[in-house]
């Protein structure tokens, strides 16, 4: 199969036509994938910087929607056909973890998938005669992936799949943060730092929670016009006075406070941006780097929360997504700037990593 293929860390992905995939073992399905989008964690593993890419070669990708080719034995819950987002993670349900609803702290086979192997520990994917590892269990920038069971979620014949790839990482990544991790009230003032792909999601959820001020910062003005459309009430041009900007709109700061940008720096600004008492969730995906927060800003009732893939569980919130697009309710369609083909993949990244697009899916 055809197939992006990360052989060495900094360097180009290289396409090729003779990637091997193997058919799906017991629970497992394979999916022919229609769209994939790209995001920071993708370009993070590009750089070495993922802390789950640690075997290559690899195929990168993890933002997908397609279609069930096959699937394996003792499969139940997909069939030949299904239209289906592939889920981030595939939460087996049953551990101590879950039973708490704490989804994040599940450590059984599935989640470790994520490492790129499956639960028998090997790989379906092979270059060159040696094992390749898919991208967090997933592996989309080729034409097919085989994934475990849990980890699908069928979307209606209406979504097109090049919008509803945008479900499995982006938009539950943004809308989760808000309304899983940070628990947004009605009325309330929210800061986003960040208008690519993950912020604007932030910003969705954000309308989607009722709050009454939506403040979306950015290094890049060419982004705000977007983040208004997508109804931020004020923006801003980020830089090293953001914490001051803000609280010249809202003297004593914002109730809510979203990092989309995984740079370094910012979340401290984020947070000191915050009224006492408010809430500031990491959604972007840092570097391991220390963040430096003064004790006295902590001292005042402020919280600082980390958030994984928007906190929640992908089979219970991935359908409530879908049924909100299908709603309108969330713009996936003016999220994407540009749908391109497999063999653009890496002029596409540098698109990317320039920040001139909000979010490029490729499509097969």
């Amino acid at each position: 199969m055809r197939a992006a293929v990360l052989s060495e860390f900094h360097a180009p992905l290289d396409v090729r036509d003779d990637v091997e995939i193997a058919e799906p073992g017991p629970g497992e399905v394979l999916v022919r994938i229609a769209a994939s989008g790209i995001c920071g964690s993708d370009l993070k593993a590009v750089d070495g910087k993922s802390p789950v890419v640690r075997e290559l070669p690899a195929i990168l990708g993890h933002e997908s929607a397609g279609v069930v080719e096959r699937v394996g034995e003792g499969v139940t819950g997909a069939a030949a056909g299904d239209r289906v987002v592939i889920a981030m993670t595939g939460n087996c349900g049953r551990c101590e973890s879950c039973r708490r609803g704490a989804y994040g702290g599940c450590r059984s086979p599935i989640r470790m998938s994520q490492l790129g192997r499956m639960r028998d520990g090997t790989t379906r994917l092979r270059v060159d005669g040696q094992p390749a590892y898919p991208f967090i269990g997933i592996g989309s920038f080729a034409e097919y992936a085989v994934v475990n069971e849990e980890m699908l979620v069928r979307v209606p014949d209406t979504l097109p799949l090049e919008q509803a790839c945008l479900l499995a990482c982006g938009v539950v990544t943004g809308v989760g943060a808000v309304l899983n991790t940070a628990q947004v009230e009605p009325g309330s003032s929210v800061l986003v730092v960040g208008a690519g792909g993950v912020g604007l999601n932030v910003l969705q959820g954000a309308v989607l929670a009722g709050a009454a001020r939506i403040v979306v910062a950015d290094v890049n003005p060419a982004k705000l016009a977007l983040a208004e459309d997508f109804g931020a009430t004020d923006t801003l041009v980020s830089g090293d006075d953001l914490t001051e900007q803000v609280a010249k709109l809202l003297d004593g700061g914002v109730d809510y406070a979203f990092d989309a940008t995984g740079v370094p720096g910012v979340l401290a600004k984020a947070f000191a941006a915050t009224r006492d008492g408010g809430t500031t969730v990491m959604v972007g995906s840092p570097p391991n780097e220390p963040i430096s927060i003064p004790p006295q800003q902590l001292f005042f009732n402020r919280t600082l929360k980390g958030c994984a893939g928007g906190g929640g569980l992908p089979a219970r919130d991935l359908p409530k997504l879908v049924d909100l697009a299908a709603a309108g309710r969330l713009d996936l369609g003016r999220l994407i700037t540009t749908t391109v083909a497999l063999d653009d993949i890496n002029t596409t990244i540098a698109e990317v990593r320039a920040g001139s697009v909000a979010r490029a899916v490729v499509t097969f």
